[in-house]
């Protein structure tokens, strides 16, 4: 399934059918709900205005971000247009990136990781530590992987 990449909002209904595939990807990985939902209705709007950041990318040979939640727009200091038009890679800093192929290879391999912790890097540059990320691989109705997303609850702005 293609990423839509339109803004969640309320006139896409926060785009219900990318924030299943996340939903769902994360309860077939893991077992648990990645949201408390309240109602399938409000599910995808749930997401996008969680309190916690959910980032997610395709499937491309260099994979692009193709979801950001609120929560993760603000941690990494991008609007929607922003942040789904850059490479995944590009949040990492260069000399991180063999550390985060390797987390994507484990994630890849064994369907998900819920103990990642990394440094990141924002818009204005600056350098953040994400702690205990759960890292899971997005699948279609098939089984077939169309991306991976993670997910994480705390970060600290690293000093200059």
């Amino acid at each position: 399934m293609p990423f839509s990449r339109i803004e969640p909002g309320p006139n896409n209904q926060f785009m219900p059918i990318e924030a299943r595939l996340i939903l769902d990807s994360y309860q077939h990985f893991l077992g648990k709900s990645c949201i408390e939902l309240t109602s399938l209705k409000n599910a995808a709007q749930m997401l996008y205005e969680a309190p916690f950041a959910v980032v997610a990318h395709d499937t491309c040979a260099d994979p692009i971000f193709a979801y950001a939640n609120r929560m993760a727009q603000n941690a990494f200091e991008m609007n929607w247009a922003e942040i789904t038009s850059i490479l995944s890679r590009q949040s990492a800093e260069p000399v991180l990136q063999d550390e985060r192929q390797s987390l994507l290879q484990r994630v890849q391999q064994f369907g998900f990781i819920d103990d990642y912790s990394g440094i990141r890097i924002s818009k204005g540059g600056k350098r953040f530590w994400i702690r205990n990320a759960t890292v899971w691989n997005l699948i279609d109705a098939n089984g077939a992987r169309v991306g991976q997303a993670a997910r994480f609850d705390r970060w600290d702005y690293l000093p200059a």
